[in-house]
């Protein structure tokens, strides 16, 4: 029997491989299907053998990689998720292509057949992720089984070509020196981080979209002592806290009946129920913060999470809009918020991309019964630099200087 590989020899033209590749990839994919295989690499060589296919050791492992890339990878963006520099992936365009490596948006020249070749991957992700994408479902948003977050919009929603955004979650969580490093933290500042978790107090993260509050929560909760067992409750499992005890919890969509949704808030309320030394809330942007305060009023210290906020003075409001939506009526919701909650550390990104602290505020509840925060340390190149607010958080954090 002659050896076959993917690669035709001379004078096979680019259809033939295409519809070869085609069949060898539908093959594969049934085999694994039928098998109950996940596609790793020796299961894809076994799938090419058994449909017959002998092929020398060097084309088995092309082959299974390139297999293994089309059902489950992420193809031509294979490479840029490779890079450990890369947060995040954009596709607005079969010729447009953007990643985010810590410094801002740049255009890659990576690039897409046709519009069509965009979509057939975005739907094959999402098939990886279990979510349907087509016509009827226009849009989805999900996580891939590495960890990495996936949202898709096909056209004619999305004008022109199918949109696809991928969020790299690393498997290690930065360090806390390693913030300092990039300077996510000013020198010094960490001593005012590691004062805070040792105090148990409990603080939000808050900031805009990509301003690195995942990142830096997860560095923070690697400092939690060992001893201590951290719940975490997501709605995509982005957090990575190099901690020995973390139990992890998240979400689930309605099946395409409509059953089995879990959310936010129920994940919260079985949280409670885990004996946690650290309640937290992946980001926090629903009902689930109704129970998330009434949790830290109860005995649950150092608890934390994220909020979306454009400033660490718009935190109560935004909270406090949370909380209406959620039954909870304003003068109950600052009560609560007054005696749950101590800082709020608020990240931007600055104009070259880079991501900081720009902000540390404690909370104050004003004679009005409202709470209000108060700007205790702010970003300086040399090191945080001390405002009105910075005696009451140093009587909190127990003595120390920033």
């Amino acid at each position: 029997m002659s050896r076959q590989t993917l690669a035709p020899a001379g004078g096979h033209g680019h259809a033939g491989r295409a519809g070869r590749d085609a069949g060898l990839l539908d093959g594969v994919r049934q085999w694994l299907a039928e098998n109950g295989s996940d596609p790793t690499p020796a299961r894809v060589a076994q799938a090419l053998r058994e449909q017959g296919k002998v092929l020398g050791d060097a084309e088995v492992l092309g082959a299974a990689e390139q297999l293994r890339s089309e059902l489950v990878g992420t193809g031509p963006l294979e490479p840029l998720l490779a890079d450990p520099r890369v947060t995040d992936v954009l596709v607005s365009a079969p010729d447009r292509v953007w990643v985010d490596r810590g410094g801002g948006l740049e255009l890659t020249g990576v690039s897409f057949p046709d519009a069509s070749a965009v979509r057939r991957l975005a739907q094959r992700l999402a098939a990886v992720a279990g979510r349907r994408l087509d016509d009827a479902r226009p849009w989805v948003d999900a996580r891939l089984p590495d960890g990495t977050r996936l949202h898709a919009v096909l056209p004619p929603v999305a004008v022109g070509s199918t949109c696809l955004s991928l969020r790299v979650v690393r498997p290690r969580a930065f360090t806390l020196g390693e913030l300092v490093a990039a300077g996510t933290v000013p020198p010094g500042g960490e001593g005012v981080l590691r004062a805070l978790l040792e105090a148990r107090l409990s603080f939000l993260i808050s900031g805009g979209t990509g301003s690195g509050k995942t990142t830096l929560l997860s560095a923070l909760l690697g400092l939690v002592g060992p001893g201590q067992r951290i719940v975490l409750a997501e709605d995509s499992a982005e957090l990575r806290p190099d901690h020995p005890h973390v139990v992890r919890l998240e979400t689930r969509p309605a099946n395409q009946e409509g059953a089995g949704l879990v959310t936010l808030e129920d994940l919260v309320r079985q949280a409670l129920r885990m004996r946690p030394d650290r309640l937290v809330v992946g980001e926090v942007r629903g009902a689930e913060v109704v129970d998330l305060l009434a949790a830290l009023n109860t005995g649950h210290e150092g608890g934390c999470g994220t909020v979306h906020a454009n400033a660490a003075g718009d935190v109560p409001a935004r909270l406090e809009a949370l909380g209406t939506s959620a039954g909870l009526d304003r003068a109950a919701l600052h009560s609560q918020l007054a005696a749950a909650l101590s800082v709020v550390l608020h990240l931007v990104r600055d104009r070259d991309g880079r991501r900081r602290i720009a902000e540390v505020h404690v909370l104050e509840r004003e004679a009005s019964g409202l709470v209000v925060t108060v700007p205790a340390l702010r970003w300086g190149p040399d090191a945080f630099r001390c405002e009105r607010g910075w005696q009451r958080l140093q009587g909190l954090l127990g003595g120390g200087a920033p």
